[in-house]
């Protein structure tokens, strides 16, 4: 897949942050998040993406980063991660992933995203030889982000 396809998921998440919570991203070179040495630490977004490109993107949000997401969005403390939060956090998954397959369509590349899928405890991806996987960092002052992309091989 000669496209970069993740650019326009990472760039929507920085204008999402930017936009939304008033916090400054920046998407950097593709690496594994790595700052949980507990899977229970972490809360992951994965939306289905249907169309030209089909597959799915995965935010990986570690778990204070996601309190303080939504500590900005709604005003209130949280201190752990209930259905307001993954609610909240779904919703931020919808505006990224909405606004990366609007950027798609200037690629000629038609898609649309499915509801949110959130797993509390994170998961694992498995490796799948009939799958693209891309992946970068969204670095913020509140924490980084993983985005990870897979979708089928032509």
């Amino acid at each position: 897949m000669k496209l970069d396809i993740i650019t326009p998921f990472a760039n929507a998440a920085c204008q999402t942050f930017k936009l939304l919570l008033d916090v400054d991203a920046l998407a950097e070179a593709a690496q594994s998040l790595e700052n949980c040495s507990d899977p229970d630490c972490q809360v992951d977004v994965v939306i289905g993406i249907t169309g030209d490109l089909d597959g799915e993107v995965l935010y990986r949000f570690p778990a204070d980063t996601t309190l303080e997401i939504v500590k900005m969005m709604s005003g209130m403390e949280f201190t752990e991660i209930d259905e307001f939060v993954i609610s909240a956090l779904g919703e931020i998954g919808n505006i990224i992933s909405g606004n990366a397959v609007t950027d798609l369509t200037c690629n000629d590349i038609t898609c649309d995203i499915l509801p949110p899928r959130i797993y509390e405890d994170g998961i694992t991806l498995s490796a799948d030889r009939t799958k693209y996987v891309f992946s970068t960092i969204v670095s913020t002052s509140i924490g980084d982000i993983e985005v990870i992309l897979q979708v089928k091989a032509d």
